[in-house]
């Protein structure tokens, strides 16, 4: 996640220094907690936050719990994890529902939070939850609020109430009882109350917040920020506290900076839980907001439970079977590949996804560099190709391959290139499939996937093993090898087949990096 891009660097760097000490002396410690104040007022972090953070993190690094640990330098980046969480908001809060629908959600924020733009996207969430939503549009004074709202509404495929023009013109109080009214008439179990903002604090904004709020009654009010306003969120915080007490917090453009300090500030300076963060510009950059999941991003530990649901959502399950199969089988084709990455672009931002994964902060350089259009260029290539050419590419001569690079608008080099790309991931999704550790060319075996069998394994498996020198034979001794894999229970590419040798979810995650990798 981009918000957290300078911060999180400087504490990896910061922990880097510590790996190679047996035991933390009280300077080191000192030159540790130092850093990480550093790291976290650049980030624009709240005086106060920073204060109460680190002076947690000293007492705890100096204490038993890191003089008696077998890894002390792997204890103190636990301690500021788990404070990390801590100040973020410990457990994530769900939405509180009304005991009679609907259930109502008002939003508040400043002019420029994104407001608006927010209210299709949780519109679009609660859809997919299986829920009603009715967007009522109570801005009406910015230009084209309500015209805006529409938009969002029909892109979102929600039902919306907007019975004035805006402009200035209407009474945003009157609207909003008369909506909360209309989705009571017509059955919606959720109305999202779009209100008006300002360019910053005034008592003619609050008053109206506080109207609208004492008229409908919400369950929630989720006060709406911008992520990148730094340390003036926590006087906005305070003040929409003060006018309407809001209930929860919702971050916005929490990709489009480096710094993130609202994120770590506004929850222990107001005490309020952040419900959702709005992650991009899409209505579908729109996640909940779990504080363990965001204290591991910003220590590039990784998000994999965030990326192993978004692929859930997205991944068919008998059809993830029946390509596991096909992988373990040699079965796999271009036909598969191409459905594999499609589905991996339905799953949302392959970069973002990318950037779940642990460590991958240590190629920001390379993510950044990612072109996701990368794939587009793809389906044309191996849709160019005929059936046939896609159930076998070993048929692919010099002649059809100029042929699909021009009907594809591509090169010779560039079809010549995606062949090769494919032979490899067929070859690491089928390592994975049989329980294997897949290596990337050049980059030897993927990290955090050992577990199947090491280097000392694989030696002494090989032991002995010569192979003849006469070809018959060594083609009998290839098959001999080969019947054994094949015979294991197989397991599907993305983490979703059954059998001892299904892989884990971490292997899900990795192989939806090599897909990202082999399409570059």
């Amino acid at each position: 996640m981009a918000t957290f891009g300078n911060l999180s660097s400087r504490l990896t760097d910061t922990f880097k220094n510590l790996r190679s000490k047996g035991k933390l002396s009280a300077s080191d410690v000192d030159s540790t907690v130092r850093e990480i104040r550093r790291a976290l007022l650049e980030a624009d972090v709240s005086l106060d936050v920073v204060k109460s953070f680190t002076a947690k993190v000293r007492d705890r690094a100096l204490g038993d719990e890191v003089n008696q640990a077998l890894n002390p330098a792997q204890q103190v980046v636990q301690i500021v994890n788990e404070e990390l969480i801590e100040i973020l908001g410990g457990e994530s809060r769900r939405l509180q529902f009304a005991k009679n629908p609907p259930t109502i959600i008002m939003l508040a924020g400043l002019q420029g939070a994104g407001k608006t733009t927010l209210a299709g996207k949780l519109a679009k969430w609660l859809k997919g939850q299986g829920h009603t939503p009715l967007l009522v549009a109570c801005d009406l004074q910015r230009p084209n609020a309500v015209t805006q709202l529409g938009v969002v509404a029909e892109q979102a495929g929600v039902a919306i109430y907007a019975p004035e023009p805006g402009n200035g013109v209407g009474d945003p109080v009157r609207v909003a009882r008369n909506g909360v009214a209309e989705a009571r008439a017509k059955h919606h179990d959720f109305v999202i109350v779009d209100t008006a903002g300002r360019l910053g604090v005034d008592a003619e904004l609050m008053q109206q917040a506080a109207d609208i709020r004492a008229a409908v009654d919400p369950d929630e009010v989720l006060f709406v920020i911008d992520a990148m306003i730094g340390q003036d969120a926590v006087a906005t915080a305070q003040a929409f506290q003060e006018g309407v007490d809001f209930t929860g917090v919702v971050l916005t453009k929490l990709d489009g900076d480096q710094r993130g300090g609202a994120a770590l500030s506004i929850r222990g300076t107001t005490g309020k839980p952040i419900l959702f963060a709005s992650t991009g510009e899409g209505l579908d950059d729109f996640e909940p907001f779990h504080p363990d999941r965001m204290a591991s991003r910003i220590l590039d530990l990784g998000d994999i439970l965030t990326l192993i649901e978004q692929a859930q959502q997205t991944f068919d399950e008998e059809e993830a079977r029946k390509v596991a199969e096909k992988i373990a089988t040699d079965a796999f084709t271009l036909d598969d590949f191409l459905g594999q990455m499609q589905q991996l672009r339905k799953a949302g931002s392959i970069k973002k996804m990318m950037g779940m994964l642990p460590g991958m902060g240590k190629m920001k350089d390379q993510l950044e560099s990612f072109d996701e259009r990368e794939i587009v260029r793809t389906e044309a290539i191996i849709q160019s190709m005929t059936r046939a050419e896609r159930q076998n590419p070993k048929i692919l001569n010099g002649s059809r391959r100029l042929r699909i690079a021009k009907g594809s608008g591509m090169t010779v080099t560039d079809v010549n290139a995606l062949v090769q790309r494919f032979e490899q991931a067929a070859k690491m999704m089928k390592t994975v499939a049989r329980g294997g550790v897949p290596q990337i060319p050049g980059m030897g075996p993927m990290p955090g996937m050992g577990g199947h069998g090491g280097k000392k394994k694989q030696q002494a498996k090989g032991k002995g093993k010569k192979q003849s020198g006469n070809p018959a034979k060594r083609a009998q001794q290839q098959a001999g090898l080969a019947a054994a894999p094949a015979a294991a229970p197989a397991g599907s590419g993305f983490g979703l087949g059954a059998g001892k040798a299904a892989p884990s979810d971490e292997e899900m995650a990795q192989l939806q990096q090599m897909l990202g990798k082999g399409l570059r």
